[in-house]
């Protein structure tokens, strides 16, 4: 960014629904610049945190069709009238750190809708499927009025059961497959999973996907009832992107589960406990930051990192080494 709105201006364009706005604002939050990071803080400050949407996260395995849902399952809700922001989060190169950020011309007819706003993120080396600063992405379009903000991870994994600390509503998305594919879907995030869709129940693969959402039902009524569940959820329903078959229920099954929770309570605790989450986790990152940027520090991890590479030390006994005057301070 060459030239950086002041963050009161950003901020009154976006609150008026200027995309443009949103846009340059998600950017602004993404930049690792100091003045940059400075600027997005008066931002988020300046907006504050009045507006709440219905934060929908989405994961699913390569290949089960994330897209092509959200496009559909998109173009619904803004049918209905519904203003709709997706965080596309795309893979980034280990070794490069790019990302082809190809999630929106994949959804090229949702992208042209304009009660819908698509955006998408590169990973970088963030864990859990979800960019660094997804959650303060989440937090600027609720400021600019949109009604449902979708999350959408990258692959499936035991580490992206983060995206449920920013979630309202966690989706997980599974193509119809064999007996092995349950084994393959870690239990940690079937733990998370508010829903499970199972898509593509189309053609051939319908009656292999009535087969596969029976077993995912079974497993997860083996999992211990949670408290923020009323009756019949999770649950495990089938549904068809390509034919728009299913779409409709599992939106209502949604509603009826955020309702659920915002009627008992559980939805502000939640908010309240993610925030709590993320407090912790920017705390810790800054904390790293603060001390990689020390000349001491870096001049051990350095002479640690040296000493590792030629075999002089184990990784432990490095990592302890760099730690111990830390600790000692």
């Amino acid at each position: 960014m060459t030239q950086t709105p002041s963050p009161d201006d950003l901020a009154a364009r976006i609150q008026a629904g200027d995309r443009r706005a949103l846009a340059q604002a998600i950017t602004l939050v993404e930049s690792g610049r100091d003045d940059h990071r400075t600027a997005a803080i008066a931002l988020l400050t300046a907006l504050g945190t009045d507006k709440q949407a219905l934060r929908i996260g989405l994961s699913g395995t390569p290949g089960v069709g994330k897209s092509t849902f959200i496009e559909t399952f998109g173009l619904m809700l803004t049918g209905l009238g519904k203003r709709v922001a997706v965080l596309a989060v795309d893979p980034s190169s280990a070794r490069s750190g790019g990302s082809i950020l190809g999630d929106k011309t994949r959804m090229d007819h949702l992208a042209r809708d304009p009660l819908a706003f698509i955006r998408p993120s590169p990973s970088q080396t963030q864990l859990g499927g979800v960019a660094r600063r997804t959650r303060e992405a989440v937090a600027l379009c609720e400021a600019a009025g949109y009604d449902i903000v979708l999350i959408e991870t990258v692959g499936v994994g035991q580490s992206e059961t983060v995206v449920a600390q920013m979630s309202d509503l966690f989706v997980l998305l599974l193509a119809p497959a064999g007996g092995d594919e349950l084994q393959g879907v870690k239990r940690g995030i079937m733990e998370m999973a508010d829903m499970i869709l199972v898509n593509k129940a189309d053609g051939e693969l319908k009656s292999q996907a009535m087969r596969t959402c029976a077993d995912y039902a079974g497993a997860l009524r083996l999992l211990r009832k949670r408290a923020q569940d009323p009756d019949g959820f999770p649950k495990a329903m089938t549904v068809s992107a390509l034919e728009q078959q299913g779409i409709t229920a599992a939106w209502d099954d949604m509603q009826t589960l955020a309702r659920w929770r915002q009627d008992h309570g559980i939805w502000d605790q939640t908010r309240k406990e993610q925030a709590t989450f993320w407090f912790t986790e920017d705390l810790r990152q800054g904390l790293l930051q603060l001390q990689m940027r020390d000349p001491a520090t870096s001049a051990r991890i350095k002479a640690a990192t040296e000493a590792v590479a030629s075999g002089a030390l184990s990784p432990t006994a490095a990592a302890a080494q760099v730690l111990d005057p830390l600790r000692k301070a």
